[in-house]
């Protein structure tokens, strides 16, 4: 018999490896002479763990990339990346290499549905007005990167916040009225409310806030610019700037916000980048 968290885990790997399956097979990215790959693939809703040797400088896309005290740093890739993106790598004496990546695409669940009326479909504008607010807090949370002492706590992996079913996962979408909504960038896991919510690596607390959509909303930075998001919580036991460790509760399985049932929406940003949280997950478990 197949213990719950057993299952859970299996469950989770066959989603990411399914969901992650594309068009062709991801690869580790090609050789780039200052850095070395440990984890990871090119691939949308992915990361690449990185280590750079002593004295190199990056960039992406003309962007500096954030290094751990030796070296590591994260790549992570939208996913929407048509595009390949552009590493750049700067040695101690100013010469640089610039490598492009081409990244891996997927395929996604889309959903249409028609036929609904207007205003299911449209907000009206004081709804559009709160949504708009909490859009802004939700990015100014992302800017925060100083996850204090518990910064790259994450490299060793990320636990399940909660155990629990999966019902939903990273990208599937619906088109409303030939309208089409946000992709669904979470995971969402199935468990009774009121079930703690535990952090899955170690973290500063950068909002709580009730949002219109997703309800009693928690982020975390982990630092490296990867942050979590924990959506529709019944409550929350943590405050912004918290320092948190791994494994400590920050919150409670709820359904507030639009949500049919008591659940968790687990999601992963990297500098503005949607990330699938079961992917990384198995991404870096590979690494270590």
């Amino acid at each position: 018999m197949i213990k719950p968290r057993l299952f859970t885990a299996v469950f989770i790997a066959l989603l990411a490896l399914h969901g992650a399956a594309g068009r062709v097979a991801a690869e580790m990215p090609p050789p780039v002479d200052g850095v070395d790959w440990m984890a990871g693939t090119a691939i949308e809703g992915g990361i690449i763990l990185g280590r750079a040797a002593p004295g190199q400088r990056l960039s992406l896309d003309g962007a500096p990339l954030a290094l751990c005290d030796d070296g590591r740093f994260i790549i992570g890739f939208h996913r929407e990346s048509d595009a390949p993106v552009r590493l750049t790598v700067t040695g101690p004496t100013g010469d640089s290499r610039t490598s492009s990546l081409a990244v891996t695409q997927r395929d996604y669940d889309i959903q249409r549905i028609d036929g609904l009326k207007r205003d299911h479909v449209t907000p009206p504008q004081e709804v559009l007005d709160r949504i708009g607010a909490d859009s802004a807090a939700v990015r100014a949370a992302r800017g925060m990167l100083d996850a204090g002492d518990q910064a790259g706590d994450f490299l060793t992996g990320f636990d399940m916040p909660v155990s629990g079913i999966v019902t939903g996962v990273y990208g599937s979408q619906r088109i409303l009225n030939g309208e089409p909504r946000q992709p669904h960038y979470g995971i969402d896991i199935a468990a009774p409310a009121g079930t703690p919510v535990l952090a899955p690596a170690g973290g500063r607390v950068t909002l709580v806030r009730d949002l219109y959509f997703s309800g009693w909303t928690l982020l975390m930075t982990h630092g490296l610019g990867l942050n979590s998001a924990f959506l529709h919580l019944q409550s929350v036991d943590v405050t912004v700037g918290d320092e948190v460790p791994r494994g400590a509760v920050i919150g409670y399985v709820g359904s507030t916000g639009r949500s049919t049932g008591p659940h968790l929406d687990w999601r992963l940003d990297w500098q503005g980048r949607r990330l699938d949280a079961a992917l990384v997950r198995t991404q870096l478990a590979g690494g270590n």
